[in-house]
């Protein structure tokens, strides 16, 4: 069986002198592990079908339908995608757009969505005075003005935090109380307790419910049944799943998929 190939070693953004540029990538054709690497132009992430998460700056990211991780250049990142997704990749040179210089998650418009995607059909050494440049132009313009969300989770380069994260990220099922986690890591439960709002801004029941909505925006993406992914997020039932993302979402699962794909 042929081996998949990196993502990151078939495209380097940083050898095209352009302001921006996109990138189609279909993950049946690489290896869904992208490992840790960094270029110099700011890269945006859209996912136009199944999910991908992302760690950079000491989170992690999920991309869900409508909207898009944005991760600064020079920052540190790698990546994971479900066997079905297909991205687009927009690349911003630095300087030639006001985006934000921390990473964070942005609601893109159909407008938007469908000039990265033209971007991507045209060649992607452009000409300065060609329609490319000036739709480049617009483009970036435009996704300066969209608005954040949040759809990311604190993960710190603490250690007995890292130790917390990697563990409920490998099981996110696992309902290991506070006081249990204190006696892990050796340290009081209201020691730790603070020490998680101090790395993460958040409490731990919010951190895990945080964490529970990263994994279930990507599972629901990838196509897994409502049941099962609140079976794998340990709910008791269905419903108290559904009450979770739709207090966190303010729509249901099915119609918040349902409103991103009429978008």
């Amino acid at each position: 069986m042929t081996e998949l190939r990196s993502a990151v070693s078939v495209f380097d953004p940083d050898l095209i002198p352009v302001p921006a540029l996109a990138y189609k990538l279909d993950f049946s054709d690489h290896a869904g592990e992208v490992p840790l690497h960094v270029h110099r132009k700011g890269q945006l992430i859209l996912a136009l079908r199944g999910a991908v998460t992302c760690r950079a700056g000491n989170e992690l990211w999920v991309v869900p339908p409508n909207c898009g991780v944005w991760i600064p250049g020079d920052v540190p990142h790698s990546a994971r995608a479900t066997a079905n997704a297909c991205l687009n990749y927009l690349f911003v040179a630095p300087g030639a757009a006001d985006l934000p210089a921390t990473c964070c998650t942005l609601s893109i418009s159909p407008m938007i969505r469908e000039m990265i995607d033209r971007l991507a059909r045209d060649c992607c050494a452009y000409p300065p005075d060609s329609h490319a440049a000036r739709l480049a132009r617009v483009m970036l313009d435009e996704l300066a003005d969209m608005p954040r969300e949040r759809f990311n989770l604190p993960i710190s380069n603490h250690p007995k935090i890292k130790l917390m994260a990697d563990a409920l990220t490998l099981d996110p099922a696992d309902r290991t109380t506070l006081k249990d986690w204190a006696r892990h890591v050796a340290m009081s439960e209201r020691s730790l307790a603070r020490l998680i709002v101090q790395e993460t801004g958040l409490t731990f029941g919010r951190w895990r419910q945080q964490l529970h909505l990263v994994v279930a925006l990507r599972e629901l993406a990838s196509g897994e049944a409502v049941q099962n992914v609140a079976g794998a997020l340990g709910y008791e039932s269905v419903n108290a799943f559904i009450t979770m993302f739709k207090k966190a979402l303010g729509s249901t699962p099915a119609q918040y998929f349902a409103q991103n794909r009429d978008v």
